[in-house]
């Protein structure tokens, strides 16, 4: 029987961006509107707090309450909750070998930080003592593909086919072939299963949603991917990396308008207040908003590099390139971004800063990658162009 694998899916899809603390410009300032106290979610989650309190060492309720805060962390577009879950796991969190569902929720908050190496390493250990865990596959198959392994991310999805149903394997499936040269065939099997699968959870259709609308937009089918993302958009107006990835359509579309009535309340994230910045710079009729959205980006970007985080290097890359105006120090960061993690944004931060830094040596890393894995991305044919021109 195919066991559905619902409640971590989201975070293991798309990985979410952590804020730096912010300190407001006077006590009058509204910083943050908290959930309401009657709401039914909220009231829940106050009792399994005041009960895993009163028993922290409850393995099942530790775990359940964990799985609900990572869920709500992409759901809220709320990343404190990756916090919250971490905290509901602390009897257990630094064991070497903590029981397997920990260790399976540990490993999905460390990939979500970018930690992959231990995030792997829990994975496999879950898998060598349950071969048969979906969201181990899963998380391991979106770890991958991040990493660049495409080989073994396409083992993984592999074995979800009799585990999980089709929607959530061809998603997982489509999303390695879009990185090794079937883009199409990637998005034609996707899309014929979407259609299929009207039955499916709102979470998994806004994932296959969102892939979708991306391929379509690195193929160059304006149309085609505005008409996707609203659907997810439809399903789940709050879904982080959805908003990220349509803002990031829109500001090709020279649309900044849209995205600044699309990111409206959701800059606690540090990626989303970048796009909005983004926005504000390319309407360039809003001058002070803009510097100060700068301002805060560049003491979160501070605050980060201060706690040792790696995570924002993509972000950070493209705020230096695109905000500050400085190419070479946007090629570093890219350059140290591209030994982390290897996305088709990450291609294009890493072309971007490379092109305007005229260092076309820089990027023959990225350039090999491309003919090895023979990547299909407009933008990044339209860059590598560029950079053998010199234009």
């Amino acid at each position: 029987m195919k066991k559905p694998i619902y409640a971590l899916l989201l975070l293991a899809a798309a990985t979410a961006i952590q804020a730096a603390p912010y300190i407001p410009a006077s006590g009058a300032q509204v910083i943050e509107t908290l959930p309401r106290r009657g709401d039914p979610v909220q009231q829940e989650l106050r009792r399994m707090r005041s009960e895993l309190n009163a028993r922290p060492n409850d393995l099942t309720l530790a775990t359940t309450l964990a799985t609900r805060y990572i869920t709500l962390a992409r759901s809220e577009t709320d990343p404190r909750y990756l916090g919250y879950a971490q905290a509901a796991l602390t009897p257990w969190w630094w064991l070497t070998s903590p029981p397997a569902p920990v260790r399976l929720l540990r490993a999905t908050l460390l990939q979500s930080t970018h930690q992959f190496e231990p995030a792997m390493a829990d994975l496999k250990a879950v898998l060598a003592a349950d071969p048969a865990n979906a969201q181990a596959w899963l998380t391991q198959a979106t770890v991958q593909t991040v990493q660049g392994d495409y080989a073994g991310a396409t083992a993984s999805c592999a074995h979800l086919s009799t585990m999980s149903i089709e929607l959530i394997t061809i998603t997982c499936i489509a999303n390695v072939g879009t990185m090794t040269g079937r883009s199409l065939k990637s998005e034609q099997l996707l899309d014929l299963t979407l259609e299929r699968s009207s039955n499916a959870p709102a979470g998994l259709q806004v994932w296959a949603l969102t892939l979708l609308a991306e391929m379509a937009q690195r193929r160059g089918a304006a149309d085609i991917a505005e008409a996707r993302y609203k659907r997810g958009q439809a399903l789940n107006p709050r879904d982080s990396y959805l908003l990220g990835a349509y803002a990031d359509f829109l500001l090709e579309q020279r649309r900044a308008g849209e995205v600044v009535a699309l990111l409206k309340d959701q800059t606690r994230i540090d990626a989303l207040l970048l796009r909005r910045a983004l926005a504000l710079q390319q309407q360039g009729n809003a001058r002070k908003a803009l510097a100060e959205d700068v301002k805060e980006l560049a003491a979160r970007f501070d605050a980060a590099a201060q706690r040792g985080d790696t995570v924002h290097q993509r972000e950070q890359a493209r705020f230096e390139l695109m905000l500050r105006h400085d190419p070479a120090g946007a090629l570093a960061l890219a350059r140290k971004n591209w030994a982390v993690q290897k996305e088709p944004a990450d291609i294009r931060i890493y072309l971007e800063s490379a092109a305007q830094a005229r260092d076309a040596g820089a990027a023959k890393p990225v350039l090999d990658w491309i003919a090895l894995h023979h990547t299909e991305d407009v933008a990044a044919t339209r860059l590598v162009r560029q950079l053998q021109t010199g234009t």
